[in-house]
């Protein structure tokens, strides 16, 4: 029987025991479309910022962590459209194939690995990038960035097809709204691999994003502890307003703005998406029955989604001049006495004609 009206036909393998969930509210369905069209806003205007950016990232020889970006926004567009289109139909009517179900829970794993894996290069591309910048000009292109991003989604394709072609399974989840890899009480062998490796994947992506970041700010802490020690005189007030300016330059540089970017990204990743791979690791390695677990995972579920509503954020609040006005507020709050205005002015100036070039 392909058609099923409820999750109680998919009973054989430890699917909630509960009754259909009722129709989503209007109040409920209107919040819904309200998000999803908030989500597709705030992508398209994060590509927009990153569009007007790309002369100064080129200029700069940072083309490859752009592409990456916009492969990072795309990912998430298209994953929060096409699975709340799903899952709209799927509150509002629950009749649907197996077939629907799989390609649901196909877009659910690769739409899922796919801003993972795209954050953790982004991250291993500055680390590189700040570490070792005079390797990076053969190591690191535009064309190698191309790669490395088909490599990515054609890995999580891989991973997500494997239920299709009948190696393990997707299956309706709590509360008979989503569909995804059979996580709680598998029937084989192969449905606790895939979740497993599902889990494992996403966890070292975030992990090594950790690693990398950790190593990049690091160097640029390095660096920038190093600048005042570089220059030969600042006894003078010229001395002073120079050294000033420059740090505030290097402050205000494409690596210093990137890496904010990239940390707040990495940080978001990992508070929304490590609940649900933990749960899915746990659930595995106890093989935990019952609804508890999978109310769990369907909570953990609901953090993750907010990945895709706060990453185009990232970009569009912390830009060089939205980091500027920040750092001018701070100047302006810390006036150091005797000729400290007039440096402030000094620094103010230099640091717009840099924002604004």
């Amino acid at each position: 029987m392909d058609m099923m009206t409820t999750c109680q036909l998919n009973q054989t393998c430890g699917q909630p025991n509960s009754s259909v969930p009722p129709p989503m509210s209007n109040s409920g369905l209107a919040i819904s479309c309200f998000t999803m069209l908030f989500v597709t806003i705030s992508n398209l205007a994060a590509l927009s910022i990153l569009a007007k950016s790309r002369g100064r990232f080129c200029r700069q020889s940072k083309a490859p962590f752009l592409l990456l970006t916009v492969a990072l926004l795309l990912a998430d567009l298209g994953g929060h459209v096409i699975l709340g289109s799903f899952a709209l139909y799927l509150h509002m009517n629950h009749q649907y194939t197996m077939k629907l179900c799989d390609v649901f829970g196909t877009n659910m794993v690769f739409f899922g690995l796919c801003p993972l894996l795209f954050g953790c290069a982004m991250a291993v591309e500055r680390c590189v990038a700040i570490t070792k910048p005079f390797c990076r000009v053969t190591m690191i292109t535009v064309a190698h960035v191309v790669r490395v991003v088909l490599f990515l989604s054609a890995l999580a394709l891989v991973l997500a097809i494997l239920p299709l072609l009948k190696v393990g399974t997707y299956t309706i989840q709590y509360p008979c709204t989503w569909c995804f890899l059979r996580v709680t009480s598998p029937c084989f062998a192969v449905d606790t691999y895939l979740a497993l490796i599902f889990s494992c994947l996403g966890l070292t992506a975030l992990t090594l994003s950790l690693f990398s970041n950790t190593m990049s700010v690091a160097s640029l802490v390095h660096a920038r502890m190093k600048t005042p020690n570089g220059q030969t005189n600042h006894t003078t007030h010229f001395g002073r307003r120079e050294s000033c300016t420059s740090s505030s330059s290097l402050f205000f540089s494409l690596d210093i703005e990137v890496m904010v970017q990239l940390l707040v990204i990495t940080v978001v990743s990992c508070v929304c998406w490590s609940p649900f791979l933990i749960q899915i690791l746990l659930v595995q390695l106890k093989q935990s029955p019952g609804t508890s677990a999978q109310k769990l995972i369907y909570v953990a579920l609901r953090i993750a989604s907010w990945n895709q509503i706060l990453d185009p954020w990232v970009y569009i609040l912390l830009r060089k001049t939205v980091l500027f006005g920040v750092y001018t507020f701070y100047l302006l709050t810390n006036q150091e006495d005797g000729g400290g205005l007039e440096l402030h002015f000094t620094t103010f100036s230099s640091l717009y004609r840099f924002c604004h070039q």
